[in-house]
């Protein structure tokens, strides 16, 4: 049988029949954040890029009690299983003090098989993009079998682009998501054939 390249792997669009499932995060538990307007606006795209898209919402997740909290993650989670549907994460967080929010720290380590061997990319904001966020997060995923793409999209200033009616970005930066979101979707695609037919071997 002759070897498969990797560009002779089918993309995440034909693998099969049934959609890629993707779940975008919304970090931001603050009052008047702006993350869920920007979380609605990448449900959106990536919808429209022909994903089955679930916006999770980290202000709307009572986690229990942190005294809970086991290794190797933990029960009784409301949101385990849209986690656990999910095939691929977008995380739209913003940056705090060089870092991504305590309330997404928390999302993640309330939870441990429902992100392995699935891709994300990260969707991040602030004074200057909040890269410091996304470079923080890269680790944290990593530790999680988590596979972060190259392509990751920081906005600038995105208060600049906010309106009663949404957020609405430079065609840069839908153009870039864009991109970020089909690096996604190839990973997505791959790594879901892999974990049914070739599961990781511990």
């Amino acid at each position: 049988m002759a070897e498969t390249s990797i560009a002779e792997v089918p993309t995440a669009s034909t693998v099969g029949d049934e959609p890629l499932r993707l779940a975008v995060i919304s970090a931001s538990v603050r009052d008047q954040r702006m993350g869920r307007a920007l979380a609605e606006w990448a449900a959106f795209r990536a919808a429209a890029a022909g994903a089955e898209v679930d916006l999770i919402d980290c202000a709307e997740c009572a986690l229990p009690d942190d005294g809970g909290l086991r290794p190797g993650g933990s029960t009784g989670s409301p949101v385990a299983e849209r986690l656990d549907a999910a095939d691929a994460f977008v995380f739209v967080t913003p940056e705090y003090n060089h870092s991504y929010p305590a309330s997404l720290k928390r999302l993640i380590d309330w939870h441990y098989r429902e992100w392995m061997f699935k891709p994300a990319t990260v969707l991040s904001y602030g004074v200057h993009g909040g890269l410091l966020a996304t470079e923080h997060l890269r680790g944290v995923l990593a530790e999680l079998h988590i596979v972060t793409t190259r392509r990751v999209v920081g906005l600038s200033r995105p208060w600049s682009d906010l309106s009663p009616a949404g957020y609405t970005p430079p065609a840069d930066v839908t153009e870039a998501f864009g991109s970020a979101v089909h690096e996604l979707t190839w990973w997505a695609g791959l790594l879901r054939t892999a974990r049914r037919e070739r599961p990781y071997a511990r």
